[in-house]
């Protein structure tokens, strides 16, 4: 097995327990997976060599929330809310209409290219939802694209209740069942996932209770839409029934702080949302304070969050959301990867999969300091 090193790393952070985060440093690769990992004297001689010349290495960012199966355009719609109209999560309807009408390789182009938008920003694990077909069809073959490029897919048949005919609500009952009937069926072979948009005009919590069992008996690991636009059961469902995250968490009560705390389940937050929706911003400082597990994900979408870059969303965390650069950083790196129950990515510590970023900078603190700029100078 061949080995190379990594060399001259001004900056390395490996969220190892013991050397989170070392100055002048080195980084051995074997395998695809990080064999050793110190100060740069120390090396081990390798196989093969490259300098960064003084830049940061970063865990790459594992993006654990992610909508990329879509088609259609919602800049009309932005443009609408930037005009003064609020945000309501209607919009979804019209990508559902446009993705239904898409052949196969215009879904797959189009995530495709997102994902390659986001390589190049540094992520390197993305989660992809389905949930802009909602009929069997559409929803199995939207997770059938995506396990193309990703193993962390997620089945979101119930995302809103469909009804395009008349723009309304349709019959909730009749659709959970079909969710969790027919349509489950067909998708779980394709998903790792069972999601649900718990929200007013969506899915309530008995509904959404149903939707998660359901797919838990089917083998599918459950997380949650949970708490986006204003106070409700989301969170503590997700706490209920042990899911991996809830994600949102915008209007929280002190009791929802609590259960988290007290849980398994990570707190998603996705700081794309709030600044394309003009939504306040969640609480991440109350979250932290309280001992609670937070993810950053950009919830990539064509209505509410239409940006594919984790370094907008760290450095939004750190201006908005009273995280430090270094809590942002992790929340976007390992803690994604808790998201997604993962211990082998968004971290570098020796075991760990060999996903990096090196940085055209001296520290990973320019990912807020310098906003807008793209500071990803490779990813392997």
């Amino acid at each position: 097995m061949t080995s190379h090193l990594v060399t001259n790393i001004g900056e390395l952070v490996t969220w190892d327990a013991d050397r989170p985060i070392l100055h002048d440093a080195a980084l051995v690769v074997e395998g695809g997976r990080v064999s050793w990992f110190g100060h740069r004297v120390d090396a081990p001689a390798a196989d093969s060599s490259n300098d960064v010349g003084g830049a940061a290495v970063i865990p790459g960012f594992v993006d654990s929330h992610t909508h990329l199966v879509f088609a259609g355009d919602r800049s009309a719609e932005f443009e609408a809310r930037m005009t003064g109209e609020p945000y309501a999560a209607g919009g979804i309807r019209t990508t559902v209409a446009a993705t239904r009408a898409a052949p196969d390789e215009q879904l797959r182009a189009n995530v495709a290219r997102h994902l390659a938008e986001m390589r190049a920003q540094g992520t390197t694990t993305a989660e992809i939802k389905s949930g802009y077909g909602l009929t069997v069809l559409d929803e199995a073959r939207s997770l059938a694209i995506a396990q193309e490029f990703t193993e962390e897919t997620t089945f979101l048949g119930a995302h809103v209740v469909p009804d395009l005919s008349t723009g309304s609500r349709g019959d909730v009952a009749a659709y959970v069942d079909l969710v969790t009937g027919a349509m489950l069926e067909k998708c779980a072979p394709y998903a790792r996932w069972i999601d649900v948009f718990c929200e007013d005009g969506a899915f309530g919590a008995d509904e959404a209770r149903t939707v998660l069992e359901a797919g838990i008996a089917a083998g599918l690991l459950p997380r949650i839409h949970a708490n986006q636009l204003g106070h409700g059961p989301g969170v503590q469902l997700a706490v209920e029934v042990g899911a991996a995250a809830a994600d949102h968490c915008t209007y929280l009560s002190d009791a929802d702080v609590d259960a988290l705390a007290g849980s398994g389940t990570v707190a998603g937050l996705l700081p794309g949302v709030e600044f394309s929706t003009r939504q306040p911003y969640p609480d991440a400082r109350r979250l932290i304070d309280a001992g609670v597990t937070v993810s950053l994900a950009t919830d990539c979408n064509p209505g509410s969050s239409y940006t594919s870059s984790m370094p907008f969303c760290v450095a939004v965390a750190v201006r908005d959301m009273g995280m430090s650069p270094r809590e942002a950083l992790w929340s976007a790196t390992k803690g994604g990867a808790l998201s997604l129950r993962r211990d082998d990515v968004g971290h570098l510590a020796v075991g760990a999969t060999a996903d990096y970023a090196v940085l055209n900078a001296p520290s990973f603190v320019h990912l807020a300091y310098r906003p807008g700029v793209p500071l990803v100078a490779a990813v392997s």
